[in-house]
Parts: structure tokens; sequence; C-alpha cells
């Protein structure tokens, strides 16, 4: 078999053959063309702390050890700000022994600083799934900036399947580079793709949005609702430079447009850990076509999710930030981000969760 990301029309395959199952029907528009959204089940475990669930044992016995409460989704349910639950997801696995996951935040998840991972049974890291796993998936959520209305079924986090180890290194991303063109601008290309901050927007001096730190419930079924000002501070500068304060959560975007060709998928890692006392979120998987010609697109923007640590910090204009780390597709997706499916953010700029309106 070939080496890999599964694209959708395999991801179907394994849906027939269960190896991916619910407890209801899987709806087609859950399989995108390199993931699968993973719904929130019907309860809510609130949870002492964060845990890893180790190599001999499961999430329902951790969850037994630190459950201070349980909460029913099923018409809906206040997560609230700075505390922890454990959610049994729809979706279950039974992966053949050569396939293994990993799962991320969605990315109208990440802009609400809304901290979601995927845990299993035996696991020893968050959102890394092993090959030939067996059994439920669960997601860890805890609202970093704002309480949050969740509802049975709603997708907070999504999987993406591989066959084998699919990432480019260096030399093949730089020749990937040279052929199809997948950022605006020089390539800086050192374990992946490194992407930059813009603080010198063109025609604006608009740079990003800082979270309110007391704001009201975001209900994550209401799109375009709330009025942006009411939960965001607005983040301007002539200067180029911004200072981030410690705690405070932002939205800001990259310098370069990214694209993804259609036979590639990319996702968004740290950039190094010795660069700042900061921290970008990176929530989000970029599907192929992401900002691709192919898919109707002209580059898309990355929007960063970023969170201070200890000390102030001065962010520059042009400073690196982070990086993408392109995997080659096993096959070529049927359908591409962008094209023909409803993708929010192709060809974004600067942009708050889908739930805000500007």
């Amino acid at each position: 078999m070939t080496v890999g990301v599964l694209p959708i029309q395999q991801l179907k395959q394994l849906i027939e053959t269960g190896a991916i199952r619910a407890q209801s029907a899987i709806l087609p528009d859950q399989v995108q063309p390199a993931s699968l959204d993973l719904r929130l089940g019907t309860m809510a475990y609130r949870v002492r702390a964060s845990f890893l669930v180790g190599k001999q044992a499961s999430v329902a016995h951790r969850v037994s050890e630190f459950e201070m409460h349980r909460i029913d989704l099923t018409e809906g349910a206040v997560l609230e700000k700075g505390c922890v639950y454990v959610i049994p997801l729809m979706e279950q696995l039974d992966l053949p022994h050569d396939i293994t996951a990993v799962a991320n935040a969605k990315s109208s998840t990440g802009r609400l600083d809304l901290l979601t991972r995927c845990i299993t049974d035996g696991g020893e890291e968050f959102d890394r799934i092993a090959a030939g796993y067996k059994g439920p998936l669960y997601a860890e959520v805890c609202p970093k900036s704002f309480s949050v209305l969740v509802r049975a079924g709603q997708r907070l986090n999504q999987i993406r399947f591989r066959r084998g180890q699919a990432a480019l290194d260096d030399l093949a991303l730089a020749a990937l580079h040279r052929s199809d063109s997948l950022v605006s601008g020089e390539a800086v290309i050192s374990g992946g793709l490194g992407f930059s901050v813009d603080l010198r927007p063109e025609g604006s001096d608009l740079v990003g949005y800082r979270a309110k730190p007391h704001t009201g419930v975001v209900d994550l079924a209401k799109i375009g609702h709330y009025p942006a000002r009411e939960f965001w501070e607005e983040i301007r500068t002539t200067s180029g430079r911004i200072i981030l304060d410690p705690g405070a959560f932002y939205i800001l975007v990259s310098r370069e447009a990214v694209t993804i060709p259609p036979d590639y998928a990319a996702e968004m890692a740290p950039y190094l850990a010795m660069a700042g006392e900061f921290r970008v979120h990176y929530a989000g998987f970029f599907d192929p076509g992401f900002g691709h010609a192919s898919a109707g697109g002209a580059g898309s923007r990355g929007v960063l999710e970023v969170r201070c640590h200890e000390a102030p910090f001065v962010l520059e204009h042009g400073q690196v930030v982070g990086r993408l780390v392109y995997e080659k597709m096993s096959a070529r997706p049927d359908t591409l981000y962008g094209a023909g499916i409803s993708s929010n953010y192709q060809g974004q700029g600067l942009k708050l969760a889908k739930q805000f309106r500007a």
C-alpha cells in the first residue's frame, strides 16, 4: 500500500469496513479531503485536572478517579472557562496494524481559545493514536478565554490517518516549492516551511485581536451572531511591533500567503521553543487545495492563535513564529479544500472564529 496521509476516498473505505465506526451514522460532511470531523457525545465529565491516561489504563478508569460531576449535553450545556472536561466522542476506531492517526482542534475551535485534545485508552500522548488501536475516543476540553455552550454532535476536533512516514524533509520540501510555489515571498525552510507574523498590513493599522477577560457565553451553534467588539479588543499599531501581555490570547495573521498542492497536506507546528516567551496554538490541519489555484485559491494566510507566557514579549513584523510540516498524500483526494465544499477559511486573511461578526 502507498505511504502517506489517507484521502477522503480511503477514509470512506475505512468507514465502510468498520475501521472507523460510530454510535450513529457518520455524516457525509464529516469526511473532509484529508481528515474526519469528530462529534461530541451526550455526556461531559468535569474533572479536577487534565491527565495522560498511561499505557495500562483506560480513560473511563481515569475519569472515575478525577470526576467532579457530569453534564448532559443532549439539549446543550455550558462548559465554564478554566475548567477541564472529558467528553466521550461518538466515533470509535478499529485501525489496521499499519495505520496511525493524529488529531487536532478544528480551526474555529482554536480561534476560540478552546483547548481540545484527543485521548485514548492506553494513550501516553495527547492527539497521537497508535497503529492498530481499537477502542473509544475522547475529547479533553478546556475553555481558556470564553465559556462556551456546546451540544452533543458538535465537532471540536478532527482526525487524520496515515500509513507510514509521510513528512517531507527539507530537500523534498525545497524541490516542491520550486515546482509549485508554496509561499509568497522567500521560502524559509528548516524542519518545515517557516512563516512569520504580519504587523504591517497594507492599508490598515489593524494587526490583530486580543480576547477580553470578562465576557458572556459563546454558543457554538450561532454563526456570525456575536459582535466582535463584545469579546475582542482590536490591536492596532503603525510601528510594526506589539507587546504581548502574559496570559493574554491573541488572534494574529501570517505575513505569507501559503498554498497546499492537491497531492499534499500540512500541519502547523511550533518554530523553536527558544524563539520567545509565547506559543502559537497551531490548531488545525491544512487540507489539500488550501489556498491553491486548483481549488479556487490564490494563496491563503495562516491565522495565528498566540498566547504569551511568563513575561511581556515584544513581537515584531516579520518574526518567524511557526512552520508548516508538509506530508505526502497516499493518493490525490477526490475532493479538495474549497472546491465545491463548505470551506470557511479559503482565501482568508485576519479572521476571527465564524461565531463572530465584524
